[in-house]
């Protein structure tokens, strides 16, 4: 295993390594899978940023956890809504 600290990083990153098989398959180490709740069947985001990739369990406390995210902003429905009604005046 491979720790990986950045300068003034709120967060020590530990870092397991795994090879991609021909097929593109990638295997998730047991003991991060129990850590991280991901079971068979568990959808993974892959999510891009910069140039890393960060593989994101979906699962249901993440799902939770994002409860509240988009508050205060416009709702996304009114802007459905507002976008459809745009496109039937065109």
């Amino acid at each position: 295993m491979v720790y990986f600290s950045e300068n003034n990083a709120r967060r020590n990153m530990k870092i397991k390594t795994s090879t991609v098989t021909q097929k593109g398959q990638v295997v998730i180490p047991s003991k991060l899978r129990k850590k991280m709740g991901i079971r068979e069947g568990t959808q993974i985001a892959f999510i891009e940023e910069d140039e890393r990739l960060v593989l994101q369990p979906l699962t249901a406390e993440y799902v939770k956890s994002l409860r509240g995210a988009l508050k205060g902003g416009r709702s996304p429905l009114k802007i459905l809504f507002e976008e459809r009604k745009r496109d039937r005046k065109l």
